[in-house]
């Protein structure tokens, strides 16, 4: 049930890509709690998309911009803000790639031009959309910028390749430009390390589908779908979080908390 907690707010959304983005639900989610908003995405990406399809659905514009490009930015910035009628509540950073993941490169002997793709599209984006918004004066007072993490930025999971790098820089720029923002305009900046949730980066990732199944059973109340992580989002981009910033906020179901779980140990016991 819709509670109106973003009527009024007004928003940018980067990343959705398909119904299977946890970017798309957000949106959906957003739009029903009554905010307007834009998506944005880099154009290569939304030419494998659907995007346009979820504007529809939302009644929002779309404004292409990669992520990467200052010049991307500032566009992205100007044209919401004139679109939506005034500065900006909230934005959702959803970015992440790993051109190494995608090659099948081994941590070990990644490719180093891939790495600083990586670091600059995962992480140095939200350095850049922080930095534009700053500058052109482009965020509310108390407005609430949200990015996707996951717990690879603090423990190995070795397939997870570069990503945790970049992770982990990523989680660091929110803590950073919070303090910042936070002194400049009371503007919150915080990160969401989300479960492992099925969306089309996930599923390049590999051996996913049996890490997925691995965290269901070591998370007491089982991993956090796209939908519920579509949920705290709201929560955070809405006045009820307000004193909440520079955090990395686990939405992962308990499983950063648990050593093991009795199913998991039951799963060895029965290995002869």
């Amino acid at each position: 049930m819709a509670n109106n907690l973003l009527k009024g707010k007004r928003g940018i959304i980067f990343g959705a890509l398909n119904d299977m983005s946890i970017a798309w639900q957000v949106a959906l989610k957003a739009h029903e709690e009554g905010a307007e908003f834009v998506l944005t995405n880099a154009p290569i990406a939304m030419r494998m998309g659907a995007i346009n399809e979820l504007a529809e659905k939302t009644n929002s514009l779309v404004i292409p911009a990669d992520a990467t490009s200052l010049e991307d930015l500032e566009n992205l910035f100007s044209k919401a803000m004139e679109h939506l009628g005034g500065k900006i509540d909230f934005v959702l950073h959803s970015i992440g790639m790993s051109p190494n993941v995608r090659k099948g490169k081994h941590y070990t002997d990644i490719d180093y031009k891939f790495y600083n793709q990586t670091l600059d599209i995962s992480a140095g984006s939200l350095h850049k959309t922080l930095a534009t918004a700053h500058k052109m004066d482009a965020l509310n007072e108390w407005g609430s910028v949200v990015a996707l993490t996951y717990i690879a930025a603090q423990r190995i999971f070795p397939d997870y390749n570069d990503m945790a790098d970049a992770k982990s820089l990523l989680e660091s720029i929110t803590r950073s430009f919070g303090y910042h923002y936070g002194i400049k305009k009371k503007v919150r900046v915080n990160t969401i390390s989300q479960s492992p949730t099925v969306t089309t980066a996930g599923q390049g990732i590999k051996g996913f589908d049996e890490f997925i199944n691995f965290s269901d059973q070591m998370s007491p109340l089982g991993n956090a779908s796209a939908e519920a992580c579509a949920d705290y989002c709201v929560a955070m981009f809405s006045d009820l979080t307000r004193y909440v910033t520079m955090q990395n906020l686990f939405h992962d179901g308990g499983f950063s908390n648990t050593g093991v779980t009795q199913p998991v140990i039951e799963k060895f016991g029965n290995i002869e």
